[in-house]
């Protein structure tokens, strides 16, 4: 008898325990898939890696691309940084931050004469144009 009222309390114990691990539910579902800041930055860097970098255009020679677009900080990145100097200080940054499709261009690159293509480049393919020249 005794372990049968034993079994019974056991039962009951793990029956409330099970009860109060039970979450309520949630008002507005957890968003899944990218934000829109990391597709727009995946489309340029993809563009800016194939056009610049990949085709060993003579303008972006002495540059490499160091990407950051899994960035756990919301702002998904690439840089160019001197190609014989990888940890330098990025002479351009090319962002996006949040839950925007707005991409940022700065850096000591954008005051070069270099700088009017790389903003005619990334508008281009901010809108997913990924040609690497415009058209005429």
């Amino acid at each position: 008898m005794r372990l049968t009222i034993a079994r019974l309390a056991l039962l009951a114990a793990t029956g409330l325990a099970l009860a109060s691990c039970q979450s309520s539910p949630k008002s507005a579902p957890v968003p899944s898939g990218k934000s829109a800041s990391l597709l727009a930055m995946e489309q340029v860097a993809i563009a800016a890696h194939k056009c610049w970098i990949a085709s060993k255009d003579p303008a972006f020679k002495p540059y490499q691309m160091a990407n950051e677009l899994n960035s756990f900080s919301g702002t998904p990145r690439f840089l160019l940084v001197p190609a014989k100097h990888y940890g330098g200080k990025p002479l351009l940054v090319v962002q996006a931050q949040g839950n925007s499709s707005r991409i940022d261009v700065f850096g000591p690159l954008m005051a070069d004469p270099l700088g009017a293509r790389i903003g005619s480049d990334i508008a281009r393919w901010q809108t997913g144009n990924s040609s690497c020249a415009a058209a005429a």
